[in-house]
């Protein structure tokens, strides 16, 4: 009898979730309905945007993961749990956009509320404990990230979101949306390279030269503290001048508005991640590894080569990794200058008050933040075991 009673104690975590659970389906609007892209929403309940039958299922599904996640601590039956109620709810919220938009009318539009993200968070903490507690390595969650992209294409292959406001957004901007997301992409692996191609040598300097590291490392964290849309707006005099005074900077393409600015100044925040992780990379190598190295007759290339940077790499890594998700996020500020990137559609939102199409660029640029995030947390762990081997 004890041992039943403790095999359902509340898991309080689990409980958390449960009330999540419980607030998104009874006191919070599932979707918002509106007239037209711009003009306030009208909120509905989870049984009001569906259909009956499907609104009980979808309603009798989301409970029966909050059960689960309350009082059982399996972490393959609560990945399981968090998988139902993300195949109940997400397809749901496609179908109640075709339920509540009237037949013909193309001006409508139908957004998930408040309830819908709820739900999507309970879910989304449930698949993160259950990740945890199955103690995946970093192929794991690889793997784990690939089921969850491959998901989202289904829906969207698939056509189960096609009634979404968010879609009808999409939709009228296919062609310019890739290309603001290769801009995007550009704007931050763009300047990710080009700190690595100067923060890399910059930190073995630092490294080797003492007093080089001090005044280096502050001039960087001074350029840290600079508000993006400051240091923006002070790169486009300079640069401006620039490509008024040097035809082949134009021709270039370096400007005073554009990509340039943006691209000049991501690298610059980019610069101190990159140089002092390399800096503690390579002074966390023990010294008894170069110096048996020595021993064994490298040459300082060979040894900074074989020993030195593989040693650091992951710490090196944790540089990039904090580079790329904070450059994926500032990139959309690019646009306030013509930068382009995801940020045309927020901007443009946030002028038009429509609301989908902020997300429409928001959105993306989360997911490709959280995707970076968890393939370089993998690489760091593959590389820490490397380097231990």
């Amino acid at each position: 009898m004890a041992s039943s009673r403790k095999g359902f104690r509340l898991d309080r975590l689990g409980g958390v979730i449960a009330v999540l659970i419980g607030l998104a389906l009874f006191a919070a609007p599932f979707a918002t309905y509106r007239a037209n892209r711009i003009v306030s929403g009208e909120p509905r309940m989870l049984l009001d945007a569906l259909p009956p039958g499907l609104a009980s299922g979808v309603l009798a599904a989301a409970l029966a993961v909050a059960v689960m996640a309350a009082t059982l601590r399996a972490a393959p039956v609560r990945l399981a749990a968090a998988g139902l109620g993300f195949a109940a709810v997400a397809p749901a919220m496609g179908m109640a956009a075709l339920f509540l938009t009237p037949e013909g009318n193309t001006f409508a539009r139908v957004s998930p509320a408040f309830g819908f993200w709820l739900l999507m968070l309970a879910f989304g903490l449930l698949v993160a404990d259950s990740l945890t507690r199955l103690r995946l390595g970093p192929w794991g969650r690889l793997a784990a990230l690939g089921v969850a992209a491959a998901f989202v294409a289904l829906l969207l292959l698939s056509g189960a979101w096609s009634g979404l406001s968010i879609i009808k957004e999409y939709a009228a901007r296919s062609d310019s949306f890739w290309r603001e997301a290769g801009q995007h992409l550009l704007l931050a692996l763009g300047s990710l390279s080009a700190a690595l191609l100067v923060g890399l040598p910059t930190g073995l300097l630092c490294h080797r030269l003492p007093r080089l590291r001090s005044g280096t490392l502050q001039v960087l964290n001074v350029v840290q503290t600079v508000p993006s849309i400051a240091l923006f707006g002070i790169l486009m005099v300079p640069l401006g001048y620039l490509a008024a005074t040097v035809p082949l900077a134009a021709a270039l393409g370096i400007r005073g508005i554009g990509a340039a600015p943006a691209l000049v100044a991501l690298f610059l925040y980019s610069l101190l991640p990159i140089v002092a992780n390399t800096v503690v990379g390579l002074g966390q190598v023990p010294a008894a590894v170069v110096e048996a190295a020595r021993g064994m007759g490298l040459s300082p290339r060979q040894r900074l080569l074989q020993v030195e940077l593989p040693l650091a790499l992951p710490v090196i890594l944790a540089g990039v990794r904090i580079v790329l998700v904070q450059n994926l996020g500032l990139a959309t500020v690019a646009a306030l200058i013509g930068g382009g990137g995801f940020g045309t559609f927020v901007f443009q939102g946030i002028g038009q008050t429509a609301i989908d199409l902020v997300l429409l660029g928001a959105i993306p640029t989360v997911a490709l933040a959280f995707a970076a995030a968890v393939v370089l947390d993998a690489a760091i762990e593959l590389a820490n075991g490397t380097s231990h081997d």
